[in-house]
């Protein structure tokens, strides 16, 4: 067994072992801890088939980013997932749907292969050896893709904004400053004028 051979099945291993770990982790912090091992060895498999772009960006992006945000989310914020957890069942009819779509999906696509070996050098665009892998991405991106990959930033970025707005919740025992009230008030209201007799204040 050659040496990469040895690393894409170490890389391979742990990455699927991690990956159960974290849906099957009680702790969502150790889950949170999972998901970045699920990361960096997915990278790892990145840079054995020579994309170190992605590799990168895995460990940038994700590691760096995603998942530490998670971390600090779910220490800090101090959720109640047994609570979450309590209207579960009502959701399983739908979960189990998109779980058999999602199957179906895989399902097709693994089978293209068996019916029709060279569908995905159908659809794969010549490798210049001259030119940098990181520079390849960019082409292909923002000329090619440009529509789709714009596409997905606009879904991340209402998935963004609807994670906020569900996550967001006011705490009723905290005093918060509202200024409409404040500038509105009237010196009535926040005035009171005290004839005091002499021998009496304090």
């Amino acid at each position: 067994m050659s040496l990469p051979l040895f690393f894409f099945y170490l890389f391979a291993a742990v990455a699927v072992a991690s990956a159960l770990m974290v849906i099957s982790a009680r702790n969502p912090v150790h889950a949170v801890m999972f998901l970045i091992l699920t990361f960096v060895n997915a990278a790892g498999l990145f840079m054995l088939a020579g994309a170190e772009f992605l590799a990168l960006l895995l460990i940038v992006v994700y590691v760096g980013a995603v998942a530490v945000l998670f971390l600090f989310v779910v220490m800090m914020l101090d959720i109640d997932f047994a609570q979450l957890r309590q209207g579960l069942l009502q959701y399983a009819p739908i979960g189990i749907v998109v779980g058999l779509v999602l199957l179906l999906e895989l399902l097709l696509v693994a089978g293209s292969f068996v019916i029709s070996p060279d569908v995905a050098g159908g659809a794969a665009l010549p490798i210049d050896g001259a030119m940098e892998n990181t520079r390849q991405l960019g082409l292909v991106l923002y000329t090619r893709y440009v529509f789709l990959f714009q596409g997905a930033g606009a879904v991340l970025l209402v998935a963004m904004i609807g994670a906020i707005v569900l996550t967001l919740r006011h705490r009723t025992n905290i005093k918060r400053q509202n200024t409409a009230s404040q500038i509105g008030r009237k010196p009535s209201e926040t005035l009171k004028v005290v004839k005091v007799k002499s021998g009496q204040g304090l």
